[in-house]
C-alpha cells in the first residue's frame, strides 16, 4: 500500500475516532458552562452506556434497538443521580473539592461497575454487519458511518435545543451568569441537573456506538474521558463547534501519530497536544479568553 493510501486510511479513521471524542468533549463542555465544574466522571458515563446495552442485551434478551435506548435511559439516571447526591447538597464549595468529588465518583461508579460486570471485555453486534466499504482508497466499517451519522445528529439535536427551547436558552442564560439568571426567575439547579441529565446522554450515545468497534469494560471510560476531555479543552469548553473540531483534530492526530510513527505513542499524543495547548493557548485553540465571572 502506498503511502498516500495509507494516509488517506488513517484520516478516516482517525475522523471516526474524533467523532467520538468530540460528542464525550460536548458533554464535558456543557456541565463547566452550566457549573464551572470539570466533571470527571464523564468518562464513566461513557463506559455505563455501553454496559447498560450489554447487560439489556444479553440478560433480558431484548432487541438491540430496544436496549441502546434503555441503555441510554439508565445512564441518565446515573447521570441524574450521581449530581443529586453529590453536587447538589454541597454549600458554597471550592472548585478544588468539586473537582476531587468528581474523581472520587469515577472511581464509585467504576468500582461499583467491576463488582457488577466484572473485569471481561465484552463486545457489541455491528449495527449492521461487518463488510468493509471502499471509499477512494481507503476502507471503512458500517459502523463507522453509524458513528458519523449518529454524533452529526447528536451535535445538531444539541444546538437546536439549546438555540431554540426555553430550557435550552435558560441553560444559556445560567452559563452565561448565575446569578443574574436566578434574579429573573430561572430555577438554576433545575438547569444544572438537566446539564447532567444531556452530558449523560451523550456519554452513553459515545459508549454504544463505538463499542462494536473497541469493545467495553468496566475501565473503558477512563482513556476515553480523558480524550474527550482534550477535545473539549482544544475547543475552548464552548460546548459547540470549536469542540467539534477539536475531537475530530485529535482523532487524527492520534491516528496518523500512531500509523506514522508508533501505536505505542497513540495515548501519549492526546496528552502532549494538551499540554501544549495549555501552555501555548490556555483558552483552547477555537476558543476566546474570557475575565473571571461577576
Amino acid at each position: 500500500m502506498q503511502l498516500s493510501d495509507q494516509i488517506a486510511q488513517y484520516l478516516v479513521s482517525g475522523l471516526s475516532t474524533g467523532a467520538i471524542y468530540a460528542l464525550i468533549g460536548i458533554g464535558f463542555a456543557i456541565i463547566y458552562n452550566s457549573t464551572e465544574i470539570i466533571n470527571f466522571a464523564q468518562g464513566e458515563l461513557v463506559m455505563l452506556g455501553g454496559m447498560f446495552t450489554l447487560f439489556f442485551l444479553n440478560v433480558t434478551r431484548l432487541p438491540l434497538p430496544i436496549a441502546i435506548l434503555l441503555a441510554v435511559a439508565a445512564t441518565t439516571v446515573s447521570g441524574i443521580l450521581f449530581e443529586r447526591l453529590t453536587i447538589r447538597p454541597l454549600k458554597s464549595p471550592s472548585q478544588i473539592s468539586l473537582i476531587i468529588i468528581t474523581i472520587g465518583g469515577s472511581i464509585l461508579i467504576r468500582g461499583i461497575a467491576m463488582t457488577v460486570w466484572g473485569k471481561d471485555t465484552h463486545s457489541l453486534p455491528a449495527f449492521s454487519g461487518s463488510e468493509p466499504l471502499s471509499i477512494g482508497a481507503a476502507t471503512i466499517l458500517p459502523q463507522h458511518l453509524w458513528i458519523f451519522g449518529l454524533t452529526a445528529i447528536a451535535i445538531i439535536a444539541n444546538k437546536l435545543f439549546f438555540q431554540y427551547t426555553i430550557t435550552g436558552k435558560a441553560m444559556r442564560a445560567c452559563a452565561a451568569n448565575r446569578r443574574a439568571a436566578g434574579l429573573v426567575g430561572i430555577d438554576v439547579k433545575r438547569m444544572v441537573l438537566f446539564s447532567f441529565a444531556i452530558s449523560a446522554i451523550l456519554g452513553s450515545l459515545a459508549g454504544i456506538i463505538v463499542a462494536p468497534l473497541t469493545m467495553t469494560s468496566y475501565d473503558v471510560g477512563i482513556m476515553l474521558g480523558l480524550k474527550g476531555f482534550c477535545a473539549a479543552i482544544i475547543g475552548g469548553l464552548s460546548g459547540g463547534i470549536g469542540t467539534v473540531l477539536g475531537g475530530l483534530l485529535l482523532g487524527m492526530l492520534e491516528s496518523l501519530g500512531a500509523g506514522l510513527i508508533s501505536s505505542g505513542y497513540k495515548d501519549a499524543i492526546a496528552f502532549i497536544i494538551l499540554l501544549l495547548i495549555l501552555f501555548i493557548r490556555p483558552q483552547g485553540l477555537f476558543g476566546k479568553a474570557q475575565t473571571d465571572r461577576v
